[in-house]
């Protein structure tokens, strides 16, 4: 007889991490392959509404209530022109776009884009193109969209047919400076000063704005973390956060090593903290530098593919990586890491939304569906808002090649209290590829409470895709769980996502 694998964890509402900043589910739009042209956007679709906006897109995006939305890139705005996309259409000049090796059409720009995100009610995380411009270019950005009238640039958004500010809060200074692929690459000292500059001529335009400058792009950089260092060192009171960007992928087919790597994504997230948190000590600065996590994703499937396209075409599909069921897996690790990190992780954007290495997928002037990837997505930001609890938790570990001492059982709770109506959700995933576990949790605190429902996205095979014609891969309602006496018996079948809802009444 095979023991059956038990854990065992105690949730306590005092036992609080910080609250959740919503825009942990935030997600991102480069002008690059499909995203904007044949994704949010095609005027001659049976679902385009006047602007030109493919309405089924945006309906999927709000089911996903996505907070904010990085825009326009990505390697992509170090050597964007703003200029070129905004007035008449009839007048935009189409451009040779570096970083992807296409041509740009600048048909939608930054008044469009803020019209889109007002209908999938969600913010705009804007970006300035620091590799081949500088302070000049953003703070005349800034200008035009929040400036409220009676100058030049504020003027000509008025021109435009705006005549009300856009009122963009939150600004990426530049994108992936340290990495040489980029469109005016900087050392870190070259970066440093040119964020410095260009953030303290847009809090003189307008002080309200939040700033994010950029870090490594991923934790395999050799400049890795004295980027952020050197960076800090010399910006640290003109910006509010410091990004992080990381991709995963699973080349040589190890699922069990695969679905560790969010702990590398851990291991990221606490060393860019101790780097800031050194330059706070050194400068004896009483402001705390927060984390954006504003590139994260699964991306290794299309990678090899998009060697074979035709350079200078317009919109071609680049980056469309087809998610399988362990990718969102391990995307669900990772939603549960920022999560476990709320007290200084503040915003992180899912790259990307639509069509490349995205959720959403549409065919030109045709369908749109759900990846595998859309739902643990989307039940961490329904239900993921409120205090993030810190779960005490003693799972089975089991080692891998490049992990040792892995939980088989990642973790976060949400604790929300309001108008007297108390709901937790606990996330769980199991990442055993052959056997179900069963945790027994101490939720006394929870006096009161009734369990909701427990949602499972789960299937037998490990590389089941969604298409447009089927969804092999969605969660369902069925999983097993019962609450008494102040004990929540859960059983994670093998490699799980599950969410647990429980609501005081």
């Amino acid at each position: 007889m095979v023991n059956q694998l038990k854990a065992k964890m105690v949730l306590d509402k005092s036992y609080e991490i910080a609250k959740v900043d919503e825009r942990i589910y935030g997600s991102f739009i480069e002008h690059l392959g499909r995203a904007v042209y044949g994704g949010i956007y095609e005027p001659g679709h049976p679902e385009a509404d006047e602007q030109g906006f493919r309405k089924d897109v945006m309906e999927l995006v709000k089911e996903l209530q996505v907070p904010i939305v990085r825009y326009p890139g990505g390697n992509m705005v170090s050597a964007y022109n703003w200029e070129d996309g905004v007035g008449p259409k009839e007048d935009r000049p189409s451009r040779l776009e570096l970083a992807w090796r296409t041509v740009e059409t600048n048909e939608v720009g930054t008044n469009e884009f803020a019209d889109w995100a007002k209908k999938v009610n969600t913010d705009v995380m804007m970006a300035v193109n620091l590799g081949t411009r500088g302070i000049d270019a953003a703070r005349n950005l800034l200008e035009y969209t929040n400036h409220p009238g009676g100058t030049y640039w504020s003027d000509l958004r008025k021109s435009h047919g705006y005549d009300a500010p856009h009122n963009i809060k939150t600004w990426c200074l530049g994108n992936e400076m340290d990495g040489p692929w980029q469109v005016g690459h900087k050392t870190a000292h070259e970066y440093g000063r040119i964020a410095q500059e260009t953030a303290k001529a847009m809090k003189l335009v307008d002080p309200t704005i939040e700033l994010v400058a950029c870090g490594s792009s991923n934790t395999g950089m050799p400049t890795f973390p004295e980027y952020e260092a050197t960076t800090l060192d010399i910006a640290y009171e003109q910006v509010d956060y410091i990004s992080l960007h990381q991709y995963y992928g699973n080349r040589t087919n190890d699922p069990a090593n695969y679905l560790a790597k969010n702990m590398d994504m851990d291991h990221f997230i606490k060393t860019v903290t101790s780097t800031c948190d050194y330059i706070k000590a050194k400068h004896r600065s009483k402001k705390t530098i927060n984390l954006s996590f504003d590139e994260w994703n699964v991306w290794y499937h299309s990678k090899d593919a998009d060697k074979e396209i035709e350079p200078w075409s317009i919109a071609p599909p680049q980056l469309e990586d087809h998610y399988n069921f362990e990718d969102a897996l391990l995307v669900g690790s990772m939603l549960i890491t920022f999560l476990q990190h709320a007290d200084r992780v503040k915003m992180a954007c899912l790259a990307q939304l639509v069509n490349v290495i995205a959720p959403i997928m549409t065919e030109n002037n045709g369908r749109s569906w759900k990846q595998t990837i859309f739902y643990p997505y989307m039940h961490a930001s329904i239900y993921g808002r409120g205090v993030s609890l810190k779960p005490i938790l003693s799972s089975p570990k089991y080692d891998s090649k490049d992990f040792t001492d892995v939980p088989y059982i990642d973790s976060a709770a949400v604790y929300n209290e309001e108008n007297g109506e108390g709901e937790v959700t606990i996330f769980m995933i199991n990442k055993n590829l052959e056997e179900s576990i069963t945790v027994s949790c101490d939720v006394r605190s929870f006096e009161g409470y009734s369990l909701v429902e427990h949602i499972v996205l789960e299937n037998d095979d490990l590389k089941a895709v969604n298409t447009a014609s089927r969804q092999t891969v969605a969660p369902h309602g069925n999983g097993s769980s019962s609450l008494e006496d102040g004990t929540l018996e859960v059983r994670l079948s093998k490699t799980s996502w599950n969410v647990i809802r429980l609501k005081k009444y």
